[in-house]
């Protein structure tokens, strides 16, 4: 079982805010001198990934990437302190591993951020070592199925026996990249009608259906 991180297990950023956090970035870019690096719409990001992204294209294995990863990644710990967990993916988690399934985390966000979430919900042991997520080559960020694959080669589990559980349509590529099954996460009717838009065929919004039948003794996936 691969699962996207922020989404699926918790809202990250649900009281450190995503938008101030990419403000944040752009502010320290500026005081840099590299106001011009980003273009206007990319200033205006609500989201710190965007801004990440746009550097890594534009000074791609620089030490100014390297440092900004880095100080995306002190914020995604601080959010992980204050982060709230996605309804029913505790137990959900709990269960699967239970019952004997092996789980992944595959994110765009950091390891390091995801590891302190996931220590502090009591699930590291559900997960550990196989937490994939975001390092200064930015271009293995999904949609690029690199995380998916490194959890697959890890596990020495074939594509078309795995499932990516995933809330967005950069998971959906990078599943679709990877040959592993898709199940979209949707908090809400907006993202659902985006993910079937894109193409994925289940797509739940709540994670308490796949809760009841792992309790039924039903596989899912």
């Amino acid at each position: 079982m691969l699962w996207d991180f922020d989404g699926p297990i918790c809202r990250l950023f649900a009281r450190h805010r995503a938008e101030r956090v990419a403000a944040d970035l752009v502010d320290w870019l500026e005081r840099q001198g590299l106001h011009g690096l980003l273009s206007e719409t990319e200033r205006e990001t609500l989201d710190p990934q965007v801004v990440l992204r746009a550097v890594g294209r534009r000074r791609p294995g620089s030490d100014l990437v390297a440092g900004l990863e880095e100080r995306l990644t002190q914020e995604e710990l601080r959010a992980a302190a204050s982060a709230l967990p996605t309804a029913y993916a505790d137990p959900l988690i709990r269960t699967w591993t239970a019952v004997g399934a092996r789980l992944a985390v595959t994110t765009n966000n950091s390891p390091r951020a995801a590891r302190t979430y996931l220590e502090s919900r009591g699930l590291t042991g559900c997960f550990a070592p196989h937490l994939y997520g975001r390092t200064e080559h930015l271009h293995h960020l999904k949609p690029h199925p690199h995380c998916l694959n490194r959890a697959l080669n890890a596990m020495g589990a074939a594509p078309g026996a795995a499932l990516m559980i995933g809330d967005s349509l950069a998971d959906l590529a990078a599943a679709r990249g990877a040959g592993v099954p898709f199940l979209g996460y949707a908090r809400n009717e907006s993202k659902e009608k985006h993910l079937r838009a894109a193409g994925a065929g289940h797509v739940v919004q709540s994670l308490e259906p796949l809760l009841r039948l792992l309790r039924r003794g039903r596989p899912v996936g």
